[in-house]
Formats: C-alpha cells, structure tokens, sequence
C-alpha cells in the first residue's frame, strides 16, 4: 500500500525546519529586575543578524566610547545591538574562555531612570534585537561579557540613545506624501497651462490679426 509512505512525507512536510547544526544560534533568557525572575526566565534561541548594515535613510548607529557595541535604531521603532569581542582591550583572553555576555538597560523618566529587562546571552552571540522600544525616551544599554573563573570580566560597554516618536515619524511620512502629490499637481497644472497657450491662445490671437489686417 502507498498509503504509509504517503503519510510519511505528509509528515515530513508538515514538520517544523531544523536550524542549521553549523549557524551559530543565540542561545538567551530574558529576565526582569532580580536575581529570582532571572532564574526563572525562558531560553530562548535566535538567528543572528549576518550582514546587516545601517544604511542612512532608515537607520541612524549608535556607538559606545570604546567601539565594542554599537546601537542601529531603525525607523521601525526597534533597536539591533551589534558588538564584538576584539573592542574591550588587553589584556587578551582566548575565546574558550568566554561563558556569555550580560546586557542592562534602563531608561530616563521624568524624575528618575527606569530598569528595563535584563538579558543573558551566550557566547555565539553577536547581536540582539529590542522590538519595541519607546518613543522620546533616552535608553541606557550597557553589555558585558562573562568569563571563566578566574579571569576578571572586562569593563562593561554602554551606549546611549533616544528613539524617534512613532507619532513624529507617522508626520514625516504624511508630509513627504503631501509633498510628492502637491509637486505632481503643479507640473500637471504647468503642462495644461502650457498646452492652453499654445494650442488655443495661439490660434485666436491669430485670426485677430488677420481680420485687423483686412
């Protein structure tokens, strides 16, 4: 019968893609303020993001005073945080060492900073990505990466910026539109204009001088 091999790549089709055992996957928990909800956060695993560049018309960089991590707010309202390893300095430790990197974020309110939620990321990882971030606040994200015992974790890097409002951003878009279709009215206003005095102003002005001549 083919009906049990038939149900097999049914199976097969419907199943979910495995990652690649090659790509190096972000392995991360995301935990809120304290030790207890970091130990009770979810692991999480991501793709990272290869070759991203932060082009100018919809992504404006962010980069800390030492160069380790860089901040591309794009113009969606989120953030993705790009760093390396070669940017914290002497002295050198070898790559086996690494356990992971640790990333803190707050945020300026009226009267006092906010904490946002603390993530732990493993050592693969590269880049990580803030979905949502609010608009009009200024964001403090300070990365930090772990060692074995008993090499000392290097100084954390921070970077700080401030995510254009959705609201100002849903402006821009309107007045770019407004903009484009008003130039579009008047070269189509300009055309006609020109039309009329050449097809019809031309003639009448014509056989005005021929009857003043008769």
């Amino acid at each position: 019968s083919l009906l049990p091999p038939l149900l097999a790549l049914l199976c097969l089709g419907l199943a979910e893609p495995k990652p690649d055992p090659d790509e190096p996957w972000c392995p991360y928990k995301v935990g809120g303020d304290g030790a207890a909800a970091a130990a009770g956060a979810r692991l999480c695993f991501r793709p990272p993001a290869r070759g991203f560049q932060c082009s100018e018309r919809g992504c404006r960089a962010h980069r800390s005073a030492g160069g380790a991590l860089v901040a591309n707010v794009l113009r969606n309202g989120s953030v993705l945080l790009q760093w390396g390893t070669r940017h914290w300095g002497p002295p050198a430790r070898p790559a086996a060492a690494l356990r992971g990197f640790a990333l803190n974020c707050s945020w300026d309110g009226t009267y006092t900073r906010f904490p946002c939620d603390s993530v732990e990321l493993g050592a693969a990882c590269r880049d990580y990505l803030l979905a949502e971030a609010h608009g009009s606040v200024r964001y403090r994200l300070c990365l930090q990466p772990r060692y074995a015992p008993p090499r000392p974790a290097p100084p954390a890097q921070c970077v700080e910026f401030r995510v254009e409002p959705a609201a100002m951003r849903d402006i821009v878009v309107a007045m770019t539109a407004v903009g484009g279709s008003i130039c579009v009215m008047l070269v189509f206003i300009c055309l006609l204009v020109a039309y009329i005095t050449e097809n019809l102003m031309s003639p009448a002005l014509a056989r005005g001088g021929h009857a003043a001549a008769a």
